[in-house]
C-alpha cells in the first residue's frame, strides 16, 4: 500500500534537515537518499525538493555553496546551520508528539506500555 502523498508536506522539512545533519548534500543526492531509505515512499521530484530547500535557506536553517565534483561538474551543496540544528530538534520533538497522539488514537486511546 502506497503512502498518502498529502502527508508529505508536514514531514518534508524535518526529513531534509535530518539528512543534512549527517553531511552536506546536493539536491539529487537528497532525492536518491530519501527514496532509498524510505523504500521509495518518498520518491520526490526536484520541483518538490528545491522549494523546501530554498525556504529553509531563507529561514537561515541552511546555507549553500557550489563545489566542483569529481566529474568536473559544479553542484550546489546544502549545509545545516546552527539555527537549522535547533529547528531540527524542535521539529523532531513536534513529530514525536504528533505521531504518538495519532498512534494512541489508532490504538483506541491506549498508550504505549499499557496492558
Amino acid at each position: 500500500m502506497a503512502a498518502d502523498k498529502n502527508l508529505w508536506p508536514g514531514s518534508a522539512a524535518v526529513l531534509v534537515l535530518k539528512l543534512l545533519e549527517e553531511r552536506d548534500m546536493y539536491g539529487y543526492e537528497m532525492i536518491e537518499t530519501l527514496a532509498r531509505r524510505s523504500d521509495h515512499t518518498f520518491d520526490l521530484k526536484a520541483g518538490t525538493l528545491y522549494p523546501i530547500l530554498h525556504g529553509l535557506e531563507r529561514e537561515g536553517a541552511l546555507t549553500s555553496c557550489e563545489r566542483r565534483a569529481d566529474t568536473d561538474r559544479t553542484r550546489k551543496y546544502y549545509h545545516l546551520t546552527e539555527k537549522g540544528k535547533r529547528l531540527l530538534e524542535e521539529k523532531q520533538r513536534e513529530w514525536t508528539v504528533y505521531a504518538e497522539a495519532v498512534n494512541r488514537i489508532l490504538r483506541g486511546g491506549v498508550s504505549y506500555g499499557a496492558v
